[in-house]
């Protein structure tokens, strides 16, 4: 089987758990490495970033970069190509699927994104047929809110939404409608923003390292 190629952080001790964190559009899967060293999880953890394939993005022109799915206008409501979308969320929950073959349970597996990266893992984790530990979305949006058929296994999912109140790429109003429309299905999240643009701050990495804790302990 054919998988995503990934930059891999093995901790010192023999991973009992894993992080699957999405880059956003034209960065790759070495964006968020270097936060690691700023995180304690009070467990050993395998960090796993994937790269996106390299595909044409109406928005930027059809010019070829790293991204999850195409972007076909950047109007607030986001016209994307949510069949990309989909493929991407399936090749995420295949690198779910390698963990467990690597020893790791699937509720022991906390998927993150940013950005377009968020709306793959929004995608990737609601729809997963087997238990995750959580769920961290970063200035992102769920562009598959009409669409996405979530799977009754991560209903009780612990997720985090953190957004930047002056995020000129994605609209914080974006990051709120999707708080909104999980707490309407039943969903535990939390809701944080922060004084930045699209983008991740010191303060908010400290955020995001306390709830790590509390998901994996």
């Amino acid at each position: 089987m054919s998988y995503l190629p990934c930059v891999e952080i093995e901790p010192k001790q023999p991973a009992t758990h894993a992080i699957i964190w999405l880059h956003g559009l034209g960065a790759d899967g070495n964006d968020f490495a270097p936060l690691v060293p700023h995180l304690t999880p009070p467990v050993p953890v395998r960090f796993v970033f994937p790269h996106a394939p390299q595909i044409p993005v109406t928005i930027n022109g059809g010019v070829r970069m790293p991204a999850w799915y195409d972007i076909l206008s950047m109007t607030i409501e986001r016209e994307v190509d949510e069949r990309q979308l989909r493929a991407s969320a399936a090749e995420v929950h295949k690198l779910i699927e390698r963990e467990i073959e690597r020893g790791i349970p699937a509720e022991n597996i906390v998927l993150a994104g940013f950005s377009q990266g968020g709306a793959v893992a929004y995608e990737a984790a609601l729809t997963y047929t087997k238990k995750l530990r959580g769920l961290l979305a970063l200035s992102t949006y769920l562009a598959t809110h009409t669409s996405i058929q979530p799977h009754q296994a991560n209903q009780q999912l612990p997720i985090l939404i953190q957004h930047g109140t002056q995020d000129p790429v994605v609209a914080e109003i974006l990051g709120k409608q999707a708080h909104q429309w999980l707490h309407q299905h039943g969903y535990t999240v939390d809701y944080q923003s922060f004084p930045m643009q699209h983008q991740v701050c010191a303060e908010q990495v400290q955020a995001i390292n306390l709830w790590l804790q509390k998901v994996l302990a």
